[in-house]
C-alpha cells in the first residue's frame, strides 16, 4: 500500500528537482528524505530518481507517478474538504513569466490569499518556453504564458513591448551600432526587437542577453544598453524610449493548465485569475509592484 506521506513528499521532490531543497520544504533531513523515496521506489518495483550532479531528475516511471500521485492527492484534499465542510485547502504550484509576477501577482494572488488561507501557494518564475515543458511533466499546475498573437482567443490579457533606457532619449541612440539588452533568443521579446530592428535596416547588436529580468534591468539602468520590457513591468526609475525605435508588437497573456481536469484547488485560482486579470488597471498595479 501507498504512503500518502510518501507521495506527498516523492512530488515535492519532483517539483524542486532537488532532494536537497525539498528536505528544508518538507521540514526533514536530507537523508531522511532520501530514505523516503528509496522506500518510495521499492514500494512500485521502479526506480523513480535519477541523481544529477545538480540534483535530482525524473526517469519514465517516475513521470508517469507523478502524475498519479498529483492526481491522487488533490483527490485526497477534495475529500478532507468536503467532509469537514473546511474552506478550500490544498497544494497549488502557479508559473509565471518573471515580468509578470512583478507586475501582476502582488495585486492578483491578493484577494485569493485572503479568501483561501488554507491553501499552500507555490510559484515557479521562469519564461514561457521554460513552462510549457514544466506543464507537460506536471511539475506547475497552472502557468500565465506569453502569446505571440494578441488576439488568440485564449489571450486574458494584451500587453505591449516597450524600449527601456536609463533616459527618455538615451545617448546610446547615437550610436551606429545599437547595444540591447534582451532576454534569452527563443523568447518573444528578443524575436520582437530583433526583427523590429532588422525590419527598420537599424543596425544593432546583443550586448546582454539573460533570462533574467533584474539583470536586464540593471544594465538598463547603467545605461550601456536598451532593453525591452512590457509596458506594466517598467520600473518607475526607467524611462520608455519612444523616438529614434521602431515600434514593438503587443502580445497576449493566457493561462494554460497541467491537467484539463485540474484539482478543485487549481481550478478555482485559475477562475480567480481569469476574473482578475483582465480588469487590473495601471491605477492598480502601484509603482512598488511594477
Amino acid at each position: 500500500m501507498l504512503d500518502l506521506t510518501l507521495l506527498k513528499n516523492f512530488v515535492i521532490v519532483a517539483r524542486a528537482g532537488s532532494i536537497s531543497v525539498a528536505a528544508m520544504q518538507v521540514g526533514r533531513t536530507q537523508s531522511a528524505l532520501s530514505t523516503q523515496m528509496q522506500r518510495l521506489e521499492e514500494l512500485v518495483g521502479h526506480t523513480l530518481l535519477q541523481r544529477t550532479g545538480s540534483g535530482v531528475r525524473l526517469t519514465t516511471a517516475g513521470e508517469k507517478l507523478l502524475a498519479h500521485a498529483s492526481a491522487l492527492l488533490a483527490r485526497h484534499d477534495e475529500i478532507l474538504a468536503d467532509m469537514s465542510g473546511e474552506t478550500l485547502q490544498g497544494t497549488v504550484s502557479l508559473g509565471c513569466p518573471e515580468d509578470y509576477s512583478i507586475a501582476f501577482l502582488p495585486e492578483l494572488l491578493r484577494g485569493f490569499c485572503a479568501a483561501h488561507p488554507k491553501v499552500e501557494l507555490r510559484m515557479v518564475c521562469a519564461p514561457t518556453i521554460e513552462l510549457r515543458p514544466l506543464l507537460q511533466r506536471r511539475l506547475i499546475d497552472i502557468a500565465l504564458v506569453s502569446q505571440s498573437d494578441p488576439n488568440h482567443d485564449d489571450v486574458l490579457r494584451r500587453e505591449s513591448f516597450v524600449w527601456v533606457a536609463d533616459k527618455p532619449e538615451p545617448d546610446l541612440l547615437a550610436k551606429d551600432v545599437l547595444p540591447l539588452a534582451l532576454s534569452a533568443p527563443a523568447t518573444l521579446d528578443h524575436r520582437a526587437a530583433c526583427d523590429a530592428m532588422e525590419a527598420a535596416n537599424r543596425r544593432y547588436r546583443v550586448a546582454f542577453a539573460s533570462n533574467s529580468l533584474a539583470g536586464l534591468i540593471a544594465i538598463a539602468r547603467s545605461g550601456h544598453a536598451i532593453s525591452v520590457l512590457t509596458r506594466t513591468a517598467v520600473p518607475p526609475d526607467l524611462h520608455i524610449v519612444e523616438m529614434g525605435l521602431p515600434p514593438l508588437p503587443t502580445i497576449g497573456i493566457a493561462m494554460e493548465f497541467a491537467d484539463p481536469q485540474t484539482s478543485s484547488t487549481a481550478r478555482v485560482l485559475g477562475e480567480h485569475i481569469r476574473t482578475v486579470l483582465p480588469g487590473l488597471s495601471n491605477a492598480d498595479l502601484s509603482s512598488d509592484q511594477r
